[in-house]
Formats: C-alpha cells, sequence, structure tokens
C-alpha cells in the first residue's frame, strides 16, 4: 500500500542522528497531525529504537489496523514534529505527552 505522506522523502533533512526504525500512526505522517504522546519500549530487533508516536486522537480500533501505521526511521518523524528531539535520549519505558499548545512534553 503506498501512502501519500506530509513530507516527500527528498524533503526530509538530516535532524538527528538515529536512523533506527520507529512506529508512527498516519495521523502523522499522513494527516499532519503532531505529536501528541510517545514512548519508548524495548526495541523488537536491532534495528528498532523502540520509539512509537502517535497523535493522541487514535481510537483502539485505529491503532489495531496495522495499515494506520508505518515503520519509519526516527529521523524521518523529527522531521514531521522536530520538538521530540529533545526527547529522543530517554531511556526504555519513557512516556511522554504534549503539554497543550506548545512543543514541550511531560513525562506521564
Amino acid at each position: 500500500m503506498i501512502k501519500n505522506l506530509r513530507i516527500p522523502n527528498e524533503e526530509i533533512k538530516p535532524l538527528v542522528n538515529n536512523l533506527d526504525s520507529c512506529l508512527c500512526t498516519d495521523r502523522i505522517t499522513v494527516d499532519g497531525q503532531p505529536i501528541g504522546f510517545m514512548y519508548r519500549e524495548i526495541p523488537d530487533d536491532g534495528e528498532d529504537s523502540g520509539w512509537r508516536f502517535l497523535s493522541g486522537t487514535e481510537t483502539q480500533a485505529y491503532i489495531d489496523d496495522p495499515t494506520n501505521s508505518g515503520l519509519y526511521e526516527v529521523n524521518t518523524i523529527a522531521n514531521y514534529d522536530p520538538a521530540i528531539i529533545p526527547y529522543l535520549d530517554a531511556p526504555f519505558g519513557a512516556e511522554f505527552e504534549r503539554v497543550a499548545g506548545t512543543d514541550e512534553f511531560r513525562p506521564i
């Protein structure tokens, strides 16, 4: 399935050195919503950063449908929402939500 991403691959800039993969929903990469919630779990494999990014507007049914998310390099998602960059070194188990109306996240 080809997705119509908001930022074409040729426009992705190098913002972070982390090129490992992460999971991100289409609400962000296709619909252009900001990241509202992010968490880091123990990676699935050696190329997985453990990061998972959601807008916070997804329903459980939306999340359960694997066609509504994709695997991307962390750098790609930083291009969609650079506000995540200061938090990317957080340890596994970290969870953050965006402070409404800001580019800041708070631990939850």
